[in-house]
Order: structure tokens, then sequence, then C-alpha cells
């Protein structure tokens, strides 16, 4: 005779922690293989002015200056604001290339000694193809707009 056990059966349970760990590092992944838009990194308000977009014919260094004077060469920020520190932050993003457009884009609330001392590196370094990049006035802008 067979006796019953009134037990209940174990229920199938489903593990969850290999799960999230595997979620947890794809989240990772992703977040740090995404390439950020330097656009999106600093908030510039350019300089307006009228005038025909300059046409580049490669790939132009980027030299941004913020609000409060600090520079970003590319995606690397100069340590320093001085002119030996924006040099050599400079020479370690361009190399010996002293030929390549140079696009400087600084806030218009910046303080002119910081676009001058952009200036000065470069030309210390022999960059000669150097662009400030600007905003079109307001007016101009709405006008165009259909």
């Amino acid at each position: 005779m067979r006796i019953r056990d009134h037990r209940e059966d174990d229920a199938p349970e489903i593990n969850l922690i290999p799960l999230i760990d595997v979620v947890l590092c794809l989240i990772i992944f992703f977040v740090v293989t995404t390439t950020f838009d330097a656009r999106s990194v600093l908030k510039l308000q350019l300089p307006q002015a009228d005038g025909q977009p300059a046409d580049s014919q490669g790939k132009a260094l980027s030299v941004l200056v913020n609000a409060e004077g600090r520079y970003f060469i590319d995606d690397r920020e100069a340590l320093r604001t001085d002119v030996e520190s924006l040099k050599q932050t400079l020479v370690d993003v361009a190399g010996t290339d002293r030929t390549r457009p140079v696009l400087l884009r600084a806030d218009g609330r910046t303080p002119h000694q910081s676009v001058v001392t952009a200036l000065d590196a470069l030309a210390q370094l022999g960059f000669s193809k150097v662009s400030i990049a600007t905003a079109p006035p307001v007016q101009a802008a709405q006008a165009k707009a259909p």
C-alpha cells in the first residue's frame, strides 16, 4: 500500500540573479562604449556675426573655450589655463600636423584674454588656418526659417 504524502509538491521557480547580472553587464557595456557629441558636453553661446560659412577641406581641430575660460581641444580638457598647458594639450591631440585647420569656438561670455591666449598658443605652435566660429544674428536666423 502506498501512503500519500500531504506535503505540497515543490513548485518550479525561476532564478533571476543570472538575468540581473547579464542586464547589468549590458548596461555597463553600453554606458562605457557610448560616444558623446561634443556639442552636448558644453553649452556655448557663440557670438553673432554676418558672413558665409567657410568650406573646410578636412577634419578641423576643435578648440572650445567655455564661459569660465577653460579650454577643450577635441575631447580633451587642458589642465590649466596658461599658454604652456594649452600648447602641451594641442601637441598631444594634434601631433605634428600643423597644416590642419583649426576651428576656435568660444562662448560669447568668455573673457577676451582667454581667446587671445588660445590664438597665441596656436600661433606659437605654427597653426595658420584658424577660423573663429560665430552664430548668425537672431533676425537672420528667424527670417530664413520657413
